[in-house]
Order: structure tokens, then C-alpha cells, then sequence
């Protein structure tokens, strides 16, 4: 997984989490308007946005559990590899000094 992934993934947590905190908040201020369709409004927005945190709660764990598997696939392979290790990591050291140095 690379960083702008991850930085994607925790941003897009961010947003729906505001999401949610604003329509919490929205929920509240209009709780003392009256009428079927604005409590039936209210019950239905309630009812979603239990669900989003559930689904947010979810994909969290799942994130969570990708990253532990892919860290634990790498650290599997850097200890029954090392020099293997050693080669990917020198070579890609070197493409990216090159790349450097051109600028």
C-alpha cells in the first residue's frame, strides 16, 4: 500500500466522520420542529447515518487488518529473504538517487 493510499483512505474517515458529526448536529436543531414528515424525515436520516457509522466502523477494522496482514507478509519475507531484501531495497535506493540527481 503506499502513502498517498493510506493518506487518501484516512482522509475520506475524516470527512465522513465530519459528515456525520454535522447531521448529528442537524438532527438536534430541527428536533423541535413538528410535523409526520419532519419526524418521519428525522427517523429516516437517524436511521442512515447509524448505519454509515456502522459501515465507517467496519471498513476502519478492515483497513486496519490489511495493513497488519501486508506489514506481516513483509516482515515474512524481509527474514526469509534478507538479501533478496537487500538487492530490491539497494536497487530502488539507487533509482531514486538517480532520479534525484537529474533535478
Amino acid at each position: 500500500m503506499t502513502h498517498s493510499y493510506l493518506s487518501d483512505k484516512d482522509q475520506l474517515i475524516a470527512d465522513l466522520k465530519a459528515v456525520i458529526h454535522d447531521t448529528e448536529e442537524l438532527l438536534k436543531m430541527t428536533a423541535d420542529h413538528v410535523g409526520d414528515n419532519a419526524q418521519e424525515v428525522r427517523d429516516r436520516v437517524s436511521k442512515r447515518l447509524h448505519q454509515a457509522v456502522s459501515e465507517l466502523q467496519h471498513l476502519q477494522t478492515v483497513a486496519v487488518a490489511q495493513v497488519k496482514a501486508a506489514g506481516h507478509a513483509t516482515d515474512e519475507f524481509v527474514h526469509e529473504n534478507p538479501w533478496k531484501s537487500i538487492g530490491i531495497a539497494s536497487g530502488v535506493g539507487l533509482i531514486v538517487g538517480l532520479l534525484i540527481a537529474r533535478r
